[in-house]
């Protein structure tokens, strides 16, 4: 525990170094949030959105490139300095995941942040993008269960059943619906990353129970880096995820609670991620069926705002309820 909480702080300290000539980076490189007419992850058009959130117009985007470019550098050092034994496998699916989200989330944010249209490369359409999302995810799915022989799911109070060639899939939704989920929640300054650090936070627990020494490293560089960016990241913020980290953080949380083979504690520490695409697709679903809004307008972080909340009030209380979640999901993964 002595060595994963020094690499947490050493983490920390690394990210705090890098990132203000990070953000001048950012700056330079013109990467900065455009005033515009926002797409959601179902592209639907938001401009509630817009009006609420207008004046944050400037703030850089891509601050997960950074995070990414630590853990990723930070997790392969950490193994030979402190004598971890890892598990290649599951080193493999922590780091392909990481990286390869990141990199389809790195395009969209080069896309949007220079206004590339529809055509030739820069303007793959978003059933593309979701392809390659779906392509990434069940290979993720393959080496669950082909390399790391995960063929089983376990259902506190049902206990754990075989499922066969069938957990491809399931992992492969579970990579894709976090993914978005993360990339959806991140509308509001401090809200995406603060939500991922509580359910990292509660992952680090139970990857420590279960003497997995390979994920709690990880997790412990993990949650250091993402400790530095959110002091940067809180309202009002300097900078944001972007579509690089959120893609990316989603997709690898999503991984890191299929690999404490916990699927109940992943549905319910990650709930307030769940909730978020959920109302953002029950949304999109009525007005493609129904021709009708559920809500004035989705996810639910943003119909809060509409209804007139301040957004620091919205995420603080959202991140109290991803305490309470975390702790019930923790309960729920150690209790008999």
């Amino acid at each position: 525990m002595a060595q994963l909480l020094g690499l947490l702080l050493l983490s920390f300290f690394i990210t705090s170094i890098l990132i203000v000539p990070f953000i001048d980076l950012l700056y330079k490189w013109h990467l900065q949030r455009k005033k515009q007419d926002t797409l959601d992850a179902f592209s639907q058009r938001t401009p509630i959105f817009d009006r609420l959130h207008s004046w944050k117009a400037g703030t850089p985007v891509g601050g997960g490139l950074l995070i990414i470019a630590v853990v990723t550098v930070m997790t392969l050092w950490s193994y030979g300095l402190f004598g971890f034994s890892p598990k290649p496998w599951e080193l493999f699916l922590l780091l392909f995941t990481f990286l390869s989200f990141g990199a389809l989330g790195l395009y969209d944010d080069v896309r949007k942040t220079f206004g590339y249209r529809h055509d030739g490369f820069f303007g793959l359409r978003l059933r593309h993008k979701l392809l390659i999302q779906t392509i990434l995810a069940l290979i993720i799915g393959l080496v669950f269960y082909t390399q790391l022989k995960f063929d089983f799911i376990n259902i506190h109070w049902f206990g754990t059943m075989s499922i066969g060639p069938f957990f491809i899939f399931l992992a492969a939704f579970a990579v894709l619906s976090f993914a978005n989920a993360a990339n959806i929640t991140d509308g509001l300054d401090g809200l995406s990353g603060g939500i991922l650090m509580i359910c990292l936070a509660a992952f680090w627990v139970i990857a420590s129970s279960l003497l997995d020494p390979t994920l709690a490293a990880f997790i412990a560089i993990w949650i250091g880096s993402l400790l530095a960016f959110l002091y940067f990241n809180i309202y009002p913020a300097r900078i944001w995820l972007g579509d690089v980290g959120a893609l990316s953080f989603g997709a690898t949380l999503a991984v890191v609670g299929l690999l404490t083979g916990k699927i109940t504690a992943l549905v319910v520490i990650g709930g307030l991620f769940i909730i978020e695409v959920l109302t953002s697709l029950i949304q999109l679903l009525s007005k493609k069926f129904l021709s009708k809004k559920v809500f004035a307008v989705a996810p639910l972080h943003l119909w809060f705002q509409n209804k007139g909340w301040e957004e620091p009030k919205i995420v603080m209380r959202f991140w109290l309820a991803g305490i309470l979640l975390a702790i019930f999901g923790l309960w729920l993964a150690v209790i008999k």
